[in-house]
């Protein structure tokens, strides 16, 4: 089971949001609308991601990390994994 499942209907709801704010970005492009509004939302949509990330990321590190690291079963594999988890999130 996964650590966010208390919150999977709120992370639904905000891909939901996100996969229509991509429609909406598409319908810009085809549209030939204005640089600066197409811009303008994909940087809203990249905020968007970046919470639903964020909530997931928070929920494991709380959850299946701190789990693993109380019962001491391959903690520093865990951590390990956590990093790189969190490296891959936020390089951009």
């Amino acid at each position: 089971m996964s650590s966010y499942q208390d919150q999977k209907d709120n992370l639904l709801s905000r891909l939901n949001r996100v996969e229509g704010q991509i429609c909406g970005i598409k319908k810009m492009i085809e549209e030939d609308k204005y640089c600066v509004d197409v811009l303008t939302q994909i940087s809203a949509v990249k905020g968007a991601l970046n919470k639903v990330g964020m909530t997931v990321l928070e929920s494991h590190t709380k959850g299946c990390v701190s789990d693993t690291i109380e019962s001491k079963a391959d903690s520093d594999e865990v951590i390990e994994e956590l990093m790189e988890v969190i490296f891959k999130f936020t390089n951009k």
